[in-house]
């Protein structure tokens, strides 16, 4: 382990985040004289910027050494190599965060899976089980309502839409919380007698609420797939950054409000939570939809990216002035990190299906593809489901048919590899990996691509993620806090060590983590100390 307690003059953004400290630090230090309790961390603010890599972050505060970014490092320890869960998809990224967790144990391989043993939407659990597992904007009620529609009061998610199970021979729906295998931070904080919030893009996000249910106080979930954009029919907050920046000033409110001891409308006094937090989709939406994304192999932001960024910049800005105007700036940790990074960042590694007319692929000669789909399909072997962004998960119909498929796949990497295949994880080492497929959950065959390919023949999308490949991955983490000395942390780590610290920081036993207690005992991250 390589830790470097000095200001930052060994990494590439050092002299930016002296410049930050200097300037920054006198009146942060008298925001937090005020401050009642100089020993405890009371409350965990945790920020994941979607899609938002080590070396955007690099780049950012480098450019911007005045920047919230450079803030937070001067109090903060920066983890130079931090990477996400795999697969890096949104809901196994977050439920690293929460469960400390991989899909090994959690169960949860995307937010659009399979599982052998649960029975189809509105199917009464007849016939054979198997289903797909799809926990997002399907399950809303009314996709052009903000709040995903539905009953007043209610958690906006159709129990029409919900897969089904046999328990104690009775049928029952699953929601996103009973699909999860273990417990995360939100239900033992909650049961320390503390509040938990939490912001997010889909209601469906109340898995983290933990298989009781009982984890989250308080869920704000904005569907952002819904064509509420005020003044564009038919387009949803996806379609443009700009939109998405609007769209995620709605969660930037709630957590400000939150910080001010309110709930998210800013109606009711409830109290500051313990832990609570949200996520931004600017950044992620501006590296994949746009014609833009980045400019060059070196991370160069195109304008509306860049735009997407300081936006971000200026909202944690806003949250940590809020945390010193409530004199709660030295009792609050502040942890910045994101469930998944975006692959490629050099669009001149991009390679799609056959058929697209992205513009990004000059006229086509990327569009060089083959789904790996329809070289099992066309060979003979049957498919359950394929999930595939810049990663392939396969379900196989015959789970005998392992082997054969495997064949095909191999066969076509060793050849003319029209999948673009670069790595097949299948028998043993998928078991070791990601567990056992007989059990139901688990893909039959994971396969990385070659990276910059993606399975899709999107017009909009330039970049995915998902995938196992560095951009994928290695993104941006700091925890942050004025006890904090600045610091940099070079070894390895990963986003699930982010669960046991938060539970350590608040005084509660990160052992009571099921993932921290069973999957090769998962380490508190490196060089966070907090006590004066």
């Amino acid at each position: 382990m390589t830790i470097e307690q000095r200001p930052l003059a060994a990494v590439a953004i050092a002299f930016a985040c002296t410049l930050a400290l200097s300037s920054l630090a006198p009146s942060v230090a008298r925001a937090d004289d005020r401050d009642k309790d100089r020993d405890d961390i009371k409350h965990v603010l945790l920020i994941s910027v979607d899609g938002m890599h080590e070396v955007d972050l690099q780049r950012y505060v480098n450019s911007h050494p005045s920047s919230s970014f450079a803030r937070l490092l001067a109090h903060g320890v920066h983890f130079a190599d931090a990477h996400t869960s795999r697969p890096s998809d949104s809901f196994p990224g977050l439920l690293a965060f929460m469960t400390g967790g991989t899909p090994k144990t959690h169960g949860v391989f995307y937010d659009d899976s399979y599982d052998r043993t649960l029975f189809a939407p509105g199917s009464n659990c007849q016939g054979s089980p198997g289903t797909e597992t799809l926990f997002a904007e399907n399950l809303d009620y009314d996709l052009t309502k903000l709040d995903g529609g539905g009953p007043a009061g209610s958690n906006h998610i159709n129990p029409a839409n919900l897969p089904m199970r046999l328990k104690n021979g009775k049928c029952e729906l699953v929601y996103p919380h009973q699909f999860l295998r273990l417990n995360t931070i939100m239900e033992v904080i909650h049961e320390a007698g503390k509040r938990t919030a939490w912001s997010d893009k889909h209601p469906a996000y109340e898995i983290i609420s933990g298989p009781s249910g009982k984890g989250l106080d308080e869920l704000y979930a904005p569907e952002i797939n819904s064509t509420s954009v005020p003044g564009q029919p038919g387009a949803d907050w996806t379609t443009d950054p700009s939109f998405t920046r609007t769209y995620d000033q709605f969660k930037v409110t709630a957590v400000l409000n939150w910080i001010k001891g309110f709930d998210h409308t800013g109606n009711t006094r409830v109290g500051v939570p313990a832990i609570f937090g949200m996520n931004f989709q600017a950044v992620s939406v501006g590296q994949k939809v746009t014609a833009d994304g980045y400019l060059d192999a070196a991370a160069t932001p195109s304008p509306q990216l860049q735009a997407s960024l300081d936006f971000v910049d200026a909202s944690l800005g806003q949250m940590l002035d809020a945390l010193a105007n409530q004199h709660i700036a030295r009792d609050t940790l502040v942890i910045v990190g994101a469930k998944h990074g975006q692959s490629p960042i050099d669009v001149n590694k991009l390679h799609m299906l056959v058929g697209s007319t992205n513009p990004k692929l000059g006229g086509g000669a990327r569009a060089d593809v083959t789904d790996p789909a329809d070289l099992l399909t066309n060979g003979g072997v049957a498919l359950a489901q394929e999930t595939a962004d810049d990663v392939a998960l396969i379900w196989l119909k015959n789970q005998g048919d392992a082997a054969k498929a495997v064949a095909i796949l191999e066969a076509d990497r060793k050849g003319s590899n029209k999948a673009h295949i670069e790595k097949i994880y299948a028998g043993d080492e998928l078991v070791d990996r990601f567990g056992d497929p007989a059990a139901g959950r688990t893909p039959d065959i994971v396969i990385q691509p070659i990276p910059g390919t993606i399975y899709s023949g999107s017009k909009k999308k330039i970049a995915e993620h998902g995938g196992f490949a560095e951009d994928d991955t290695h993104v941006l983490l700091v925890v942050s806090n004025a006890k904090l000395a600045p610091a940099v942390v070079h070894e390895r780590v990963a986003n699930r060590q982010v669960a046991p610290t938060i539970l350590k920081a608040l005084g509660l036993d990160p052992d009571e983590l099921e993932a921290v207690r069973g999957e090769d005992h998962t380490r508190l991250l490196p060089g966070v100390r907090l006590k004066d």
